[in-house]
């Protein structure tokens, strides 16, 4: 996560990215079908243009990726960065794309022949079919000559990459130290000092404050920020019954009926005639041939069977398993099985597949009488009426706030509601109701940068209440003035002239561990430690790892011996023994395993260095 946070909108987000190798693979072929029309040029490669169409559409793939790690809150990706990130990526796939034409890696005709009859998709019974793979190209907008163009650039990327990064040197020894660094363990010593006892008498001054600041100021670079009262209006607040009249039962059951009979599951068969190897007229003759051979008796599956040029329904009778709305993608289909009545056949529909002959069977649908049904539409009605009544509360408290600006409206006329408020709070907030996207959209949008104080429209929030809120200050992304900051440094620079203080009383005992056993330390200290235990670098909090794994390796008897400053505490981290021996312990398996894995490893940045060495010697502007 520490990575990804590079890319959230605050002054993080101008770090950049390492780079992305995930477009460079085979993402498989719908891949290809996203058309090829290029809008204004977003960067040139040596010359070659790499469109901002393409880049938009790379941004879209990267920002669905990421959504998943927020919670599907967009506000939260730094929209800039991303789209940075994507362009790199680009780029570094046009050069390896020109560096693979050079170096002459490409597919030949027949290689491509051979690759796409193995593609499933494009096969019936097991077998290439032409069919097949021209209703494929047709329904995606796309040629033949882009398709191999595209599937060739894929090959040529691929061996250029794999080339790079698949054959990597290494060695047992480098292997081995692979191994043992990522599974190091240290047998680990704490000791916690308080640093509240020798705070007493320390004064920390102005000038003290000012020196803090100038040698630490992007310490002080903050997120924007803001102020804010809000007020929630929750449906509880209001009456919670609502009476039913007979004849709105009666309505809504008559609603419920027809409900069930057109959600009821429909059997759709079809005989397709394409136009694939013959004209419009000709195939327009051959399924009205069809139709009358079933007016005249021929069964339907049977007509299908003999004549369906659709591969995937042919042989069960012109059956469309699953059928839904837009399974075909087709709207004139399924218009037609729409308004089709059961057990009549249609006459011949015209769409982008070609002709189709459409039989439509639709299963019994069980209603339940309005007896059985009355509880449930009792209960769904008094529901909706309540949500009603309580839409037509909101909006009256909304024009009433937002005529007179001011959130006390609200209150006034719902004396459960209150007004709360929130200092400081940004893009990250834990609070619950202003860390929903909907309200930070509100409180983050230009308006607000820009000097907007007004009352919010009401906003809706994810669970069904209501919130109003008023922005009262708005601190803009950016490095903290010396005012803002100093309460933050007179706490730190009073946490460290105490945590020296600790560390000087402490100083003869920590450096006798440097010359003497650790027992005999500890005999004359009064230093206590906690029982101590393996740990990995993982295991341990990064500001106490950093310490434990950069003492060196402890004679036997001895400890290596470092201190952590917590802000608030002094740790002392004694390190006592040094487990690097994790390979020795591996079986042939996963020996074979870490050695891919560190190949793997090493082949990454074989490939980023050779994409660096190519981006100085290209021409990109």
């Amino acid at each position: 996560m520490e990575s990804f946070r590079k890319l959230i909108k605050g002054w993080l987000g101008i770090v950049l990215l390492v780079l992305f190798l995930i477009p460079l693979a085979l993402v498989g072929i719908e891949g290809y079908f996203s058309g090829s029309n290029k809008g204004d040029v977003a960067k040139k490669v040596n010359g070659q243009d790499i469109s901002n169409k393409e880049l938009d559409e790379l941004v879209k793939s990267y920002q669905q990726q990421y959504l998943q790690y927020v919670q599907g809150d967009e506000s939260l990706l730094n929209t800039d960065v991303i789209r940075e990130s994507a362009l790199n990526t680009l780029i570094a796939r046009t050069l390896l794309l020109q560096q693979a034409g050079k170096l002459g890696i490409q597919m030949s005709d027949t290689q491509f022949v051979q690759m796409l009859s193995q593609l499933p998709d494009f096969q019936v019974n097991g077998k290439f079919s032409n069919e097949v793979f021209g209703n494929y190209l047709r329904s995606r907008g796309i040629t033949k000559e882009a398709l191999l163009a595209n599937l060739k650039q894929d090959h040529a990327l691929k061996m250029l990459t794999a080339t790079a990064s698949s054959y990597a040197l290494t060695s047992k020894q480098g292997v081995e130290n692979f191994v043992n660094l990522q599974s190091e363990q240290r047998e680990i010593y704490l000791s916690s000092i308080k640093l509240d006892e020798y705070k007493k008498g320390i004064t920390v001054s102005n000038q003290d404050i000012a020196n803090y600041y100038e040698k630490h100021k992007n310490e002080f670079r903050r997120s924007a920020s803001l102020d804010v009262d809000y007020v929630v209006v929750k449906p509880s607040m209001f009456a919670q019954t609502m009476p039913i009249t007979d004849a709105e039962l009666q309505q809504a059951y008559t609603q419920y009926v027809d409900a069930q009979k057109n959600n009821a599951t429909k059997e759709v068969r079809h005989i397709l005639i394409t136009k694939d190897t013959r004209t419009d007229a000709d195939a327009l003759k051959l399924v009205n041939d069809v139709e009358a051979k079933i007016k005249a008796g021929l069964s339907f599956a049977d007509a299908a069977k003999q004549y369906s040029e659709d591969p995937t329904s042919k042989a069960k009778g012109g059956l469309i398993a699953g059928y839904q709305v837009g399974t075909l993608g087709s709207t004139e289909f399924d218009d037609a099985v729409k308004l089709l009545k059961d057990n009549t056949v249609s006459a011949p529909v015209k769409t982008n597949f070609g002709y189709h002959i459409i039989d439509v069977k639709t299963d019994a649908v069980k209603i339940a009488s309005f007896e059985q049904e009355k509880p449930q539409l009792q209960a769904s009605l008094e529901k909706s009426k309540l949500a009603n009544a309580y839409t037509d509360a909101v909006n009256g408290l909304n024009d009433a706030a937002v005529s007179a600006d001011a959130l006390d409206v609200i209150t006034q006329q719902v004396k459960t509601a209150t007004i709360q408020s929130a200092k400081n709070a940004t893009l990250w907030t834990s609070n619950p109701y202003l860390s929903q996207p909907a309200v930070k959209a509100k409180l983050f949008n230009n308006e607000v940068k820009n000097g907007d104080r007004n009352i919010s429209a009401s906003i809706t929030l994810a669970n069904g209440e209501t919130l109003w809120l008023k922005v009262r200050n708005y601190y803009p992304e950016g490095l903290q003035t010396l005012a803002q900051a100093t309460d933050a440094i007179k706490t730190t620079v009073l946490n460290k002239k105490a945590a020296a203080v600790a560390t000087a009383k402490i100083a003869t005992t920590l450096e006798a561990f440097k010359t003497e056993p650790a027992t005999q330390v500890l005999a004359r200290s009064n230093i206590k430690f906690e029982k101590p235990a393996l740990f990995s670098r993982q295991n341990l909090r990064k500001d106490i790892a950093n310490v434990a794994f950069t003492q060196p390796v402890p004679k036997a008897g001895m400890w290596s011996v470092g201190t952590a400053d917590l802000s608030d505490e002094l740790v002392i981290v004694a390190v006592s023994k040094v487990d690097r021996d994790a390979f020795s312990k591996l079986t042939p398996e996963q020996v074979q395993q870490a050695t891919k894995a560190y190949q793997q490893l090493r082949g990454e940045q074989e490939l980023a260095d050779y994409i660096d060495y190519l981006k100085s010697v290209a021409k990109i502007k």
